[in-house]
């Protein structure tokens, strides 16, 4: 991995080019021609309800609500965002006028969204206006008369606060935007069937799916060529989403990415993290319709690379091991067999999501436990506990060996030495000394 030396120096030289491009950038702005230049949100009176329906669904699409709120009230910003270059705080986008977006007028609002060009500067793209530049005119006229309604809050938020030099330079995202920012609008995939282009609209556009599920360069830029192809988020991993018989959707039914969007869980996989946090707040929300739109535009994409491997024996000293400490610690939510139990807890017979050679959910769990989506269909959220104060490193990596390579499964086998690597980024707790 380059170090952040090497990446900040990278970023010094991204930021001349942004220099350079600033006139672009500036001059590159909404391809609307209907987004209002005179009133401000704060003044804005729509009256206008079935607009401001329609812009609560593009709100609930896009996340926003979970991503601006963080207890000063709701899209009063606060939200901690980790990246790789620092934390990035997210911004009040309630209508008060002096700390919120109630000065932008329409246009500036549709510059922000869909072109990262805000009222403090030039965005970073942790606000992913990389994706939301794909939503239309009528989406963000909709989503701006929805906005006109929420009640302002006062709440100053200084967003990049916790980025340290070079990473907080915004003037850095006009040379970015000029490397990385595709601002073309929404292209549909040629020979779509109508109900696919509105599950790619969706997905490419406001539920924004390949800022977490694609992976991205050293300048958080997403890499094109393995889109959805699953993406390293940190501290947890967002799986491959692609066809992919071994570790992506290949062998789930278009009605079973339905009912996990909806309600959290398809009978084996259960949301977690993040994805836990946008089935919450957004997907459960969506309607069927675009639920089965998103699931037959997923089915559509090209497969990516890599197969199965050699499953490890079941005869191993590490694997017996590893049965045994299952039998003991996991088998009474997870089933003998690895079945779950229902919608509750993960079945791990089957279970895809569990074959990845990223394994940073799993230690994640394992090593600081985690809670289920609740959703209305499926409001328990069961728990899962942390591991790490009963478990070392190698009794971790072993009972996950045994997990992803019983049933059914095979991946490869996990160093222990990820595991120390995941148990100090962490901060998890140390196992307890044996009496």
């Amino acid at each position: 991995m380059a170090s952040k030396k090497r990446i900040a120096g990278i970023v010094l030289a991204v930021a001349a080019v942004g220099v350079a491009g600033l006139g672009w950038s500036r001059l590159n702005v909404s391809r609307s021609n209907v987004a209002d230049d005179k009133v401000t949100l704060a003044d804005a009176t729509s009256s206008d309800r079935a607009a401001i329906e329609r812009g609560a669904y593009v709100m609930r699409t896009g996340d926003c609500l979970a991503c601006h709120t963080a207890g000063k009230g709701e899209f009063a910003g606060g939200y901690a965002i980790d990246t790789p270059f620092g934390q990035i705080m997210s911004s009040n986008i309630t209508p008060d006028r002096e700390t919120g977006i109630g000065a932008m007028t329409e246009r500036d609002f549709f510059k922000a969204v869909r072109h990262g060009q805000g009222s403090k500067g030039l965005l970073y793209p942790a606000m992913p206006y990389t994706a939301y530049q794909r939503l239309s005119d009528e989406d963000m006229h909709d989503l701006w008369a929805y906005l006109s309604t929420v009640k302002p809050v006062s709440n100053e938020v200084h967003e990049n606060a916790g980025l340290g030099s070079p990473f907080n330079i915004r003037y850095a995202m006009a040379g970015w935007n000029l490397l990385f920012f595709d601002n073309r609008g929404f292209t549909p995939t040629p020979g779509l069937s109508p109900q696919a282009k509105r599950g790619q609209y969706l997905v490419d556009g406001g539920t924004h799916c390949a800022a977490c599920h694609s992976p991205r360069n050293l300048l958080g830029a997403e890499i094109g060529s393995r889109y959805l192809q699953g993406g390293n988020l940190g501290d947890w991993y967002a799986p491959d989403l692609t066809p992919n018989p071994h570790s992506g959707l290949g062998n789930e039914p278009e009605e079973g990415i339905v009912e996990y969007l909806r309600t959290g869980s398809n009978g084996v996989s259960v949301a977690s993290g993040p994805m836990a946090e946008a089935v919450e707040h957004s997907f459960q929300h969506l309607t069927e319709d675009d639920l089965k739109s998103i699931a037959t535009y997923l089915k559509t994409l090209p497969a990516s690379p890599g197969g199965s491997p050699a499953a490890v024996a079941a005869n191993t000293p590490a694997m017996q091991r590893g049965a045994l400490r299952y039998e003991v610690n996991c088998s009474a939510c997870h089933g003998v067999r690895g079945e779950g139990m229902g919608g509750m807890t993960a079945a791990f017979a089957g279970n895809r999501a569990l074959l990845s050679d990223d394994v940073t959910s799993l230690l994640h769990v394992m090593l600081v436990g985690g809670r289920a989506a609740s959703t209305m269909e499926k409001p328990t959220g069961a728990g899962m506990p942390s591991f790490a104060w009963k478990m070392d490193d190698r009794q971790i990596a072993e009972t996950l060996d045994y997990i992803r390579n019983s049933w059914g499964n095979a991946a490869k086998p996990i160093d222990e030495k990820e595991v120390a690597r995941m148990r100090a980024q962490l901060q998890a707790a140390k196992q307890l000394p044996a009496n």
